[in-house]
C-alpha cells in the first residue's frame, strides 16, 4: 500500500488574497479591453455618422452649387473629397488619404456641427431631387472613407481621418493602466485585512487545540453555524475531542477496573491458599490421626476446590474477553433446560424448582456446553438467593426468531440502582468476600450469550428476581414437522470442578445478588426431561 500523500500546508492567507488578486487582475483587464473596444467602435461609428451628414447635404446642394464649389467647402472641413460627376468629370479637393495618414489635421468634433443629428443612409429627397443612393464605408485604422452613390449618377467620396480615435484610445489606456494599478494595491491591502479577519477563527481553532493537547481537556470550540466550512471544522473538531476524551476516560476506567479485578482476584485466592496452607502445615507438622487428620484433610480439599472454581471463573472470563470459540450444533432448548432444572433438584433438595416447557421443539444453534452453562450460573444464583429453601421457576418460551429461558425466584430481588452493575467483574452486593463466589457467574453468562448473538438481563419482577436469557432460532428444515423430537446436544460432564458435599458452607447467606454463580456446567447426574 503506498504511503498517503503529504497534505499541502501552504499559508492559506497568502493563496486566497493572491488568489482574489488575480480574480480582481482579471476582471480589471476584461474592463479596460471592453472598454476600450466599446469606445473605438463608438468613435468610428461617429465619424461614420458625420462623413454620411455631408453627404447628404452635398447631395442637397448638387445641381445649384457648383461641384468644385461642394469639394472646397467640404475639404475645409478636413476631409480628401472626390467627386465624379455622372458625365465623367473628377474633382478632387483638401488633403489626399496618404496626408491624412501621415499627418492629419485636428478632425472635428464627435457628432458635427448640430451635436448628434444623424441623416439616414436611406434615400434623402430636397428640392433639386438628387438623393444618396447606396453608401459604402471602409478604411483601416487611421482613415475612414464613405462612398456613396447620388441618384444623378455622380460618386461623393469622403475621406475623414481616424488618428484622434487612436490618440483618444491611447490614453483612455493609460487611464485605465494606472487606474487599475491603483485598484489592484488598494485591493492588495484590503483583501489582506479581509482575509485576515475571515480567518482568524482558524487561529482559534488551532489555540483551542492547542490547550487541549496541553492538558484542558475540558475546552471546545462550540461554533455558532455548524454548518459553514469553519463551522464544520469546529464542529468535527469537537466530536474528535469528545470522542479522543471519552476513549481515554474509558482506559483509565478499565485501568482502573483491571487493577482493581486483579486486586480482588488476588484476595479471594488469598483465603483458600491461606487455608490449605494452614492445614497442610498442620498435616505436616503434628502427628494427627483418626479424624482430625481426616478433618483437615476435607478442609484442604474443600479449599483447593473453591480455588479451582476462582481460578476456572478467571479463565472463563479471559476466554470472553478474549472471544469464545464455540461448536454450535443444532439443539433443542427443551431438553437442555430440563436437564438443568433436574440438576438443581438434585444439588439443593429443600429448593422447589418449577419449570415451564412447551410441547413443540425449541431448536437452536448453539454450543450446549456453553448454554448449559448460563443457565445453570443463572439458577445457582437463583438458588443462592432463596438460601436454598426457596422457589425457582424457569421458563423457556419462544417467539418468532428469539427464544428466552427466564429464571425467576422468590428472593429479595436486586436494587434498581443496582440492575446493570451486577453484570460487571467482581460485584457482589453482600459485604463479605470471605466466603462464595467472587462475581464473575452473570459477566460470564452474558459474555456467552452474546457470543451467540444474544443477552441476558434482569427484569423487573413482582416479586423477587427475574433474569432472561435470549438467543436466536434455528430455522427448520423441510424434513422436521413442527414439535417432532430431535436429538439434542447436553453436556453429560461439568464444565468445571463438581460442586463439594459442603457446598452449603461455602455459599454465601440469604439475600446475596450479584453475579457470583459458579460458571459451571451440568452434572453426570443430568438427564434429559
Amino acid at each position: 500500500m503506498s504511503a498517503p500523500r503529504p497534505l499541502r500546508t501552504g499559508s492559506l492567507r497568502l493563496r486566497t488574497a493572491a488568489a482574489v488578486l488575480a480574480l480582481v487582475a482579471v476582471l480589471l483587464l476584461v474592463l479596460t479591453i471592453t472598454v476600450d473596444v466599446a469606445l473605438g467602435a463608438r468613435l468610428r461609428a461617429q465619424i461614420e455618422d458625420r462623413l454620411r451628414d455631408r453627404a447628404a447635404a452635398t447631395a442637397s446642394l448638387v445641381g445649384t452649387v457648383d461641384d468644385a464649389d461642394l469639394a472646397d467647402r467640404l475639404s475645409a472641413q478636413g476631409l480628401a473629397v472626390r467627386i465624379d460627376g455622372a458625365s465623367g468629370g473628377s474633382v478632387v479637393a483638401g488633403p489626399s488619404p496618404d496626408q491624412l495618414r501621415n499627418g492629419p489635421p485636428g478632425g472635428p468634433p464627435a457628432g458635427g456641427p448640430g451635436g448628434e443629428d444623424r441623416t439616414p443612409t436611406t434615400t434623402t429627397q430636397d428640392a433639386t431631387g438628387v438623393t444618396v443612393t447606396t453608401s459604402e464605408v471602409s478604411g483601416d485604422d487611421d482613415l475612414v472613407t464613405l462612398r456613396s452613390t447620388l441618384s444623378d449618377g455622380s460618386v461623393l467620396t469622403l475621406t475623414a481621418s481616424a488618428a484622434g480615435v487612436q490618440d483618444t484610445l491611447v490614453q483612455v489606456r493609460w487611464v485605465m493602466g494606472l487606474a487599475s494599478a491603483a485598484i489592484l494595491l488598494l485591493s492588495a491591502g484590503a483583501i489582506v485585512l479581509v482575509v485576515r479577519a475571515t480567518l482568524r477563527p482558524l487561529d482559534r481553532v488551532s489555540q483551542v487545540a492547542r490547550s487541549i493537547g496541553a492538558g484542558e481537556r475540558e475546552r471546545r470550540l462550540n461554533p455558532t453555524r455548524p454548518d459553514t466550512e469553519i463551522g464544520r471544522v469546529a464542529t468535527a473538531l469537537d466530536d474528535m475531542l469528545d470522542d479522543v476524551v471519552g476513549a481515554e476516560n474509558a482506559a483509565v476506567a478499565a485501568e482502573a477496573r483491571l487493577r482493581a479485578f486483579l486486586s480482588d482476584a488476588a484476595h479471594e485466592l488469598r483465603t483458600p491458599v491461606a487455608g490449605i496452607r494452614a492445614a497442610a502445615d498442620t498435616l505436616v507438622r503434628a502427628d494427627l490421626d483418626g479424624p482430625d487428620r481426616e478433618l483437615l484433610a476435607a478442609h484442604v480439599a474443600r479449599e483447593a476446590a473453591r480455588a479451582s472454581r476462582l481460578v476456572d471463573d478467571l479463565l472463563m472470563m479471559a476466554r470472553v474477553d478474549r472471544g469464545l470459540e464455540l461448536a454450535p450444533v443444532r439443539t433443542d432448548l427443551r431438553t437442555l433446560v430440563g436437564a438443568e432444572a433436574e440438576r438443581a433438584r438434585l444439588l439443593h433438595p429443600s429448593l422447589t424448582v418449577r419449570e415451564r416447557i412447551p410441547d413443540a421443539a425449541v431448536p437452536a444453534l448453539v454450543d450446549p456446553q456453553r448454554i448449559a452453562q448460563v443457565v445453570s450460573n443463572l439458577v445457582e444464583n437463583a438458588a443462592r438467593a432463596t438460601d436454598g429453601r426457596g422457589e425457582v421457576t424457569v421458563d423457556l418460551h419462544a417467539s418468532a426468531d428469539r427464544a428466552t429461558v427466564s429464571v425467576t425466584d422468590d428472593g429479595p430481588g436486586v436494587p434498581a440502582d443496582e440492575r446493570e452493575r451486577i453484570f460487571e467483574r467482581m460485584v457482589r452486593l453482600d459485604a463479605a468476600r470471605s466466603t462464595g463466589g467472587v462475581g464473575l457467574g452473570l459477566p460470564i453468562a452474558r459474555g456467552i450469550a452474546r457470543a451467540h448473538g444474544g443477552d441476558v438481563q434482569y427484569v423487573s419482577a413482582v416479586r423477587g428476581a427475574r433474569f432472561e436469557l435470549e438467543l436466536p432460532l434455528a430455522a427448520l428444515s423441510t424434513a422436521e414437522a413442527p414439535g417432532a423430537p430431535f436429538a439434542a446436544e447436553v453436556p453429560d460432564a461439568p464444565f468445571a470442578a463438581e460442586v463439594p458435599a459442603s457446598r452449603a458452607e461455602d455459599e454465601p447467606g440469604p439475600g446475596t445478588r450479584g453475579g457470583h454463580a459458579r460458571a459451571g456446567a451440568p452434572s453426570d447426574s443430568t438427564r434429559a426431561r
